[in-house]
């Protein structure tokens, strides 16, 4: 099979919807908080709406699985966009905060339907062989849509005000479910394969427990560089500008990466890339105390983003390793809620730590945890690689 063709082949419905979706999604996470203030919420009230996107995509992770499982893909991918044009529209309309905030939980969780709707055609539409280069760039092509979306948002926001960024959602919900309608509905012929989520999960409890839990740290430790970057910019002092000039520069690096980090995937195994996602962060936060400064600061930003970056798309990869032919959507429904875990514990372990040390102290407490993950990660990876060189495939199946 030639890779240049099947990528192009498959490019249009497989990444297209992702970057267009995502843009809007780009454009609307920043202003969460804004928008809720400006609906009279309080900063601890903003702080947790903000915190309900996270909420929503966690319990919607299994029944995510079990709807993707029923209606396939394609449906599911239409569903999801349709619903989310309609929450951003009425939250480009409404005035009342706790309407406000019941949208973003939902915002949440159509967009974990998305997501493992998306990952799903991938698996279908790839060979093996080239797997990881499929879900690395579309892991890229969700750090795209991310880049772009806050610069159309900030756009639209000079000229009609914050509001104005749900609108932009709406319209990029709606463009990425017609993208979508041109993708075959390669799932349709496993629709007649009715599994319950809870069987699934406990038919492979010990590969979720075992390689899951490793995607449960990878995804911690992402979720970390997001919220202690920040804290740690306010904390020594750095401009609001200055922080979104670092966070830009870190984005740019991630998303260079994307492609390599698939290639390495695919000729030298999983492991190789997972090290250095949770490394970089561990090594990151040990030297996080150490910066005082701008510079210093980006430098430690790069690092965790040449990490982040050389794992792009590991999470999807290993779930697809993994699933079994019969209830793959519900498995990965269930590895989904594995790095949901993982992403909501991270930033509250941040928060009571914060709370009891001062931060730089709790930076080096995180450093030393995430040192002991990285072990962890490399020791399951390379199980999983020893698995596929032998030939077993979905380790699940």
């Amino acid at each position: 099979m030639d890779t240049e063709f099947s990528f192009r082949r498959i490019a249009l419905p497989a990444y297209g919807p992702t970057i267009v979706a995502t843009a809007g999604h780009g454009a609307i996470l920043p202003v969460i908080a804004l928008h809720a203030r400006d609906l009279g919420a309080t900063v601890g009230q903003a702080a947790l709406v903000v915190a309900l996107v996270s909420i929503g995509q966690l319990v919607m992770s299994l029944p995510a699985g079990a709807l993707v499982g029923r209606i396939g893909e394609r449906r599911a991918l239409t569903l999801a966009g349709v619903v989310e044009a309609v929450i951003f529209v009425l939250a480009w309309q409404t005035r009342d905060l706790v309407a406000f905030a019941v949208l973003v939980l939902l915002t949440g969780m159509a967009w974990t339907v998305f997501l493992l709707a998306r990952q799903g055609f991938l698996i279908d539409a790839t060979p093996a062989a080239y797997r990881a280069r499929a879900m690395s760039t579309l892991g890229g092509s969700h750090r795209i849509g991310l880049l772009v979306g806050p610069l159309l948002g900030a756009a639209l926001i000079a000229a009609w005000g914050i509001a104005a960024v749900f609108a932009l959602g709406a319209v990029t919900s709606l463009v990425a479910v017609a993208m979508v309608q041109s993708m075959p509905d390669l799932s349709a012929h496993a629709r007649s394969e009715r599994v319950s989520v809870a069987s699934v999960l406990r038919e492979h409890r010990r590969t979720l427990l075992t390689f899951g839990s490793a995607v449960l740290v990878i995804s911690a430790s992402r979720a970390l560089r997001l919220a202690l970057l920040p804290l740690w910019c306010d904390h020594i002092g750095m401009s609001a500008a200055s922080i979104s000039l670092l966070f830009g520069i870190a984005a740019a690096v991630d998303v260079s990466l994307f492609y390599p980090a698939g290639w390495v995937m695919d000729h030298y195994g999983r492991a190789l890339v997972a090290f250095p996602v949770v490394a970089s962060v561990a090594l990151g936060s040990l030297l996080l105390p150490l910066t005082t400064g701008f510079a210093s600061v980006l430098a430690v930003a790069v690092l965790i983003a040449v990490g982040n970056g050389l794992g792009s798309g590991i999470v999807m990869t290993t779930g697809a390793d993994c699933a079994p032919t019969v209830g793959r959507a519900q498995f990965l429904g269930g590895w989904r809620l594995m790095g949901d875990v993982g992403g909501t514990a991270a930033p509250v372990a941040l928060g009571v730590l914060a709370a009891a040390l001062p931060l730089g102290t709790a930076c080096v407490v995180l450093g030393l945890v995430f040192a002991g993950g990285t072990a962890w990660v490399t020791k399951w990876t390379r199980e999983l690689d020893r698995a596929r060189l032998a030939g077993e495939g979905a380790v699940g199946r």
